[in-house]
């Protein structure tokens, strides 16, 4: 028989209680929480584990504590529990490569958002950021090129969510890329020989054209190295050795 190992506690239960109360009491971002010992009564619960309950909603930015003005209720940021544990520095490699592959999915989807959105400003504002840029070889960025290219896209869209996703990841990102550059140089080097690399300016001139369906196929090869990696990186975890036709 199967263990579970993650019991639900006495703070666990007070915790769905607490959202319950607040929902049948139609509690709204910035309407004030009872204090302690009238939650407390209202539930029937110990103020020891109603204080530990509270902490965790505090945590999730569910609830706020103002000095000397007691408790509010808040809107919590949707990405705020991914930001404080998405941190390279101790994530799994299976982790990382999610996110890797969760970003350049995202960030295709995206491409409808994009033209359905983007303005003449957005225009201007990406060609400074093309013309300022810093480009290695091989069609590498310094992390400040890559990261304002990458951000004002996600910005284009409206979405906040998206936005704040891309700041987010965008450490993983870097940890990824000097984690592995042994890995993906020889990888960019030979897409640049097959004429397969595409830069931002690229990105940019599709965008400039209105021509959506060229961008969708672009942005997808502008991030072919980093398929081309997890793919190499799944054949020899699976014990097949490099795919064919794809050099590392």
């Amino acid at each position: 028989m199967k263990i579970d190992t993650h019991p639900v506690t006495l703070v666990d239960q007070v915790e769905d209680r607490l959202l319950t109360y607040f929902k049948e009491k139609d509690l709204r971002c910035g309407d004030p929480v009872p204090n302690e010992n009238a939650l407390s009564a209202e539930l029937g619960v110990a103020r020891s584990v109603l204080r530990e309950a509270l902490s965790r909603l505090k945590m999730m930015g569910l609830v706020y504590t103002r000095p000397r003005k007691g408790m509010v209720i808040t809107e919590p940021s949707i990405l705020g529990g991914m930001k404080r544990v998405a941190d390279p520095r101790i994530m799994g490699e299976d982790a990382l490569f999610d996110i890797l592959g969760f970003r350049i999915a995202l960030e295709i989807g995206i491409s409808s958002d994009i033209f359905r959105h983007i303005t003449d400003k957005d225009l201007d504002e990406l060609t400074e950021i093309v013309r300022l840029g810093i480009v290695f070889e091989n069609n590498e960025y310094a992390p400040v090129s890559e990261s304002s290219f990458h951000t004002k896209l996600y910005q284009i869209t409206g979405n906040r969510t998206i936005t704040q996703f891309q700041q987010i990841i965008h450490p993983v990102m870097l940890f990824v890329k000097n984690k592995f550059r042994d890995y993906l140089k020889p990888i960019n080097v030979e897409l640049a020989k097959n004429n397969r690399l595409v830069t931002h300016a690229d990105l940019l001139d599709y965008l400039k054209r209105r021509d959506e369906k060229g961008y969708r196929e672009a942005i997808e090869r502008h991030f072919e190295v980093y398929k081309l990696f997890m793919d190499h990186r799944d054949a020899r975890r699976n014990g097949c050795g490099a795919p064919s036709g794809k050099t590392i």
